[in-house]
């Protein structure tokens, strides 16, 4: 199934759950997840939506990090599963879950 597939899935869901959920199809920072997830006091959500064999580029798991260091929740989803990201400290960035 195609990426934009899944993310529609991963959008009517969390969607039925209350969330505002923004597709950022191009913003400024390179690597950007690709889903911003916003609800009423609840931390904002990232989620960047691969296919069941995608791979995170080293752009998409700084930025992972990056937000996750600033507090946010971050998710990466292969089809419709979601792994939430922890920070990774070591240098090859290879593995964040």
């Amino acid at each position: 199934m195609l990426e934009s597939k899944y993310q529609k899935k991963i959008i009517d869901k969390w969607t039925s759950d209350g969330w505002l959920v923004i597709n950022t199809i191009k913003v400024n920072m390179n690597g950007c997840p690709d889903l911003i997830l916003l609800k009423d006091k609840e931390p904002p959500t990232f989620i960047e939506c691969k296919t069941l064999k995608g791979k995170l580029s080293e752009i998409q798991k700084f930025r992972l990090n990056e937000l996750t260091e600033r507090g946010f929740n971050c998710y990466v989803s292969y089809g419709m599963e979601l792994k939430k990201w922890k920070k990774n400290n070591e240098k090859d960035l290879s593995y964040g879950f």
